[in-house]
């Protein structure tokens, strides 16, 4: 992680809350694959520091390449950046036909090396540049051809492109499911990152069926009654798609590793990342410790789900949290969306408090058995063995 952090971010810089825990898992992004990324932005806090114009925190590098980000809204999010991804695919599609009705002019070798090169490796990434810039000196030699014409307008697509679509709990465990759901199930590659308040933080602090057990927010003036859906679960349950659950406060080697992955996995991926707000009635200063808590207590465990991993005959989940070393109330009793409840109905709070720990240890205890299946355990993804 220490390394990531001598690469030049696209996001300059927070626009957000002192202290927002969403902000730096967009940085992150930035520095990894801002300078070929799309990005479809749900409506929500992100949308609002992201492009509050004429200030945006999003830039370009030297080269002139950074982030294309565009704002949707919470309903049709999911499905504007698979219109990304749609997009860019016809595009590809077109600059590979006529580069190789345009082969024999351009020279077969470059070509040929063009249209196979893997695109995976940040390495392989800045090769397949190097060729793209020769394709580019040869085509402009050719400025009178109609066919040359068309490809210079579309030869960037020979480089992959990252198409990222990212929102809050609001957006994706509720407005905007469905098309979210829509979108993971369609195979594209998609890659979806959500910022997980687990609260609209946004419009004010209602309650989304992300807030958990037990909490106050908004329409859950006396605690939510309910336990927060489990989004990750019911993505791992197509077999095909890659999924994590990240919090950079508590491991922040394994939220680069998925970030890492998630874009190499040539299919949809989602990552929950975890994000410390204001809204949770918490010193801001402290909100990265309070992660650590959050997983420390088993109620945000850190893995990943990658289904790459059974062409090789590996377990595809990775729980990447040990077992919970502290209690359920030790990491909630630091937030005052808890703690007020204990004051105003403490018999109650101490129900849901209890309702709450039973809740963790029985969700810690399921991944914990899913890590020891064997791969066959797994629903297979589509076309394999």
């Amino acid at each position: 992680m220490r390394g990531v952090q001598f690469l030049e971010p696209l996001f300059e810089f927070s626009g957000a809350c002192a202290g927002c825990g969403e902000t730096p898992y967009l940085k992150l992004l930035s520095q990894l694959f801002g300078d070929r990324a799309q990005i479809a932005n749900a409506t929500g806090c992100s949308s609002i520091y992201g492009g509050n114009l004429p200030v945006t925190p999003w830039t370009k590098n030297q080269e002139g390449r950074g982030p294309a980000w565009s704002n949707s809204l919470f309903e049709d999010n999911a499905e504007f950046g698979l219109g990304f991804r749609l997009a860019a695919d016809k595009h590809l599609e077109l600059a590979k036909t006529l580069a190789q009705g345009l082969r024999d002019k351009l020279g077969a070798a470059l070509v040929d090396e063009i249209l196979s090169a893997p695109q995976v490796q940040e390495s392989e990434i800045r090769a397949q540049r190097a060729r793209v810039a020769e394709l580019i000196r040869r085509l402009e030699a050719l400025a009178e051809d109609p066919m040359a014409k068309d490809l210079l307008s579309v030869v960037d697509h020979l480089v992959r492109r990252s198409i990222w679509i990212v929102g809050g709990d609001g957006w994706a465990y509720d407005i905007g499911y469905g098309g979210l759901d829509h979108v993971l199930a369609s195979a594209r590659d998609v890659n979806v990152l959500v910022l997980d308040t687990e609260v609209y933080s946004n419009t004010g602090g209602q309650a989304s069926k992300a807030t958990p057990l037990g909490a106050i927010a908004k329409f859950a003036a006396a605690g939510k009654r309910v336990a927060r859906k489990d989004l990750a679960l019911q993505a791992i349950a197509y077999g095909n798609i890659y999924v994590a659950q990240v919090a950079m406060g508590a491991n922040l080697q394994q939220t680069l590793l998925a970030f890492r992955e998630a874009e190499a996995y040539s299919g949809p991926s989602i990552i929950l990342a975890y994000c410390h707000c204001i809204a949770h009635g918490i010193d801001m200063r402290l909100g990265l410790h309070q992660q650590d808590l959050a997983v420390a207590c088993g109620y945000w465990p850190l893995f990943r789900y990658n289904p790459a991993m059974r062409a090789i005959g590996e377990n595809p989940f990775r729980l990447d949290s040990l077992r919970p070393t502290i209690r359920f109330r030790d990491y909630a009793y630091n937030e005052l969306r808890y703690k007020a409840l204990s004051q105003l109905r403490p018999h109650e709070a101490e129900e849901l408090l209890t309702m709450a720990q039973a809740g963790v240890d029985e969700k810690y205890r399921t991944y914990e058995e899913m890590a020891g299946w064997a791969p066959s355990r797994f629903h297979p993804a589509p076309g394999a063995a």
